[in-house]
């Protein structure tokens, strides 16, 4: 387009003669205003750029594309899901609420971004709103896992045990490898001095992944019925090489450990033949914390 007109200008001499004896004007450019359908599809494009960063691990990044979706597509839900997405990825959970809010206006019967709101009151502390969010959600999708997952730990952080378990069990339901909800189930019935329920939970979930909680619990309670067995010493020793914050009291209730199963932790823990290994987690922790510390 530009060099057609330097053609048209180069040929017609008597035309710039005669614009510039005109009265001085300011000149308006030509702006190709973009039709709404071009930028639906160019808000399209970036938004599956950012998922294809958010993919690769690149959340700040893809947040910032994200953002650009929202601006050009800002009634489409979608772009707001994928911006709280990345921004709660890169630890910006204020902005979060504020997009999920936003995609929650624009779609409010879409369960996931009710799930998503009840994860980030959880992780924000607020176990009752997270509860009532999650369940919200789960009226529209019954069948999420996860969603189950979330609200089990928000009803232990509420005190409510028995509500949890039946979480953590429809849960593992709906998802038979879901080895986290499996473990969470063996957290609450050892609070209820359950000790054989949660111990026989605690090696199902070894069955499906040796992690290292699991195996620091399964550990902790089967010292504390025969202590300094072989079998607790190494998967205490197991567990503190795989996850070395799990020598933290303060990283074991983050974990929704009780009191009980911490302090068994603790007296395991202290066992002469595990210092060696415990100096070891120590040292390579997250936090400096007292053994054993309510």
């Amino acid at each position: 387009m530009a060099a057609r007109w330097l053609k048209v200008l180069a040929a017609a001499p008597l035309m710039l003669s005669a614009l510039s004896a005109a009265p001085a004007q300011a000149l308006v450019p030509y702006v190709a205003i973009p039709q709404e359908r071009s930028l639906e599809g160019a808000g399209l494009g970036i938004a599956q750029a950012a998922a294809r960063l958010l993919r690769l691990g690149q959340a700040e990044d893809a947040a910032r594309l994200a953002a650009l979706t929202v601006q050009l597509i800002p009634s489409d839900p979608r772009g707001w899901v994928l911006l709280a997405e990345a921004q709660l990825r890169s630890n910006q959970d204020k902005e979060a609420a504020v997009s999920l809010a936003k995609a929650r206006e624009l779609d409010p019967k879409n369960a996931g971004i009710l799930f998503a709101q009840g994860s980030l009151a959880l992780k924000d502390s607020r176990p009752s709103e997270a509860a009532e969010l999650i369940r919200q959600g789960l009226k529209l999708d019954g069948n999420n896992a996860g969603a189950y997952f979330d609200l089990g730990n928000a009803f232990i952080l509420m005190g409510k045990p028995g509500d949890a378990l039946g979480a953590f069990e429809r849960a593992s339901k709906l998802r038979g490898d879901f080895w986290e909800a499996i473990n969470n189930q063996a957290l609450v019935l050892y609070a209820q001095n359950k000790d054989a329920e949660a111990i026989k939970r605690w090696r199902r979930v070894l069955e499906i992944k040796p992690a290292a909680e699991p195996n620091l619990a399964l550990a902790a309670a089967l010292n504390t019925k025969t202590p300094g067995n072989t079998e607790s010493l190494e998967l205490a020793a197991k567990a503190l090489a795989e996850e070395p914050n799990y020598v933290l009291d303060s990283w074991q209730k983050e974990q929704l450990w009780g009191p009980r199963l911490r302090s068994a932790a603790a007296r395991l823990l202290s066992e002469p033949a595990l210092k060696a290994d415990v100096d070891r987690a120590q040292a390579n922790a997250g936090g400096n914390d007292d053994l054993g510390d309510e």
